[in-house]
């Protein structure tokens, strides 16, 4: 949990994706996350926690249904939304 808050807790906006292997949507956004990943790899961190690997920080964010993402920044949550997203709802979000 440690590494995971200290990821968190950057200066740098950090995307996290909860998702699980057995997720078909979950399985979409992997394509928009790299695109996204790869737009913006200066400004932005991206990081995957698979739920079921993973119950503790699942269960401190309440996450309920997947995918969910969340964007922190400096260890605060500055948006959250469950659901697919397009790359441009995103972007939107993050800039």
């Amino acid at each position: 949990m440690g590494k995971f808050q200290k990821i968190i807790g950057s200066n740098t906006p950090t995307l996290v994706e909860f998702y699980g292997t057995w997720c078909m949507p979950c399985r979409t956004m992997n394509s928009i996350l790299d695109e996204l990943r790869n737009q913006r790899k200066d400004t932005l961190s991206v990081v995957k926690i698979d739920v079921d690997k993973n119950l503790e920080i699942t269960n401190q964010f309440k996450i309920k249904s997947v995918p969910t993402l969340i964007l922190f920044k400096s260890g605060e949550i500055v948006w959250r939304k469950s659901g697919v997203m397009s790359i441009k709802e995103i972007l939107a979000l993050v800039n």
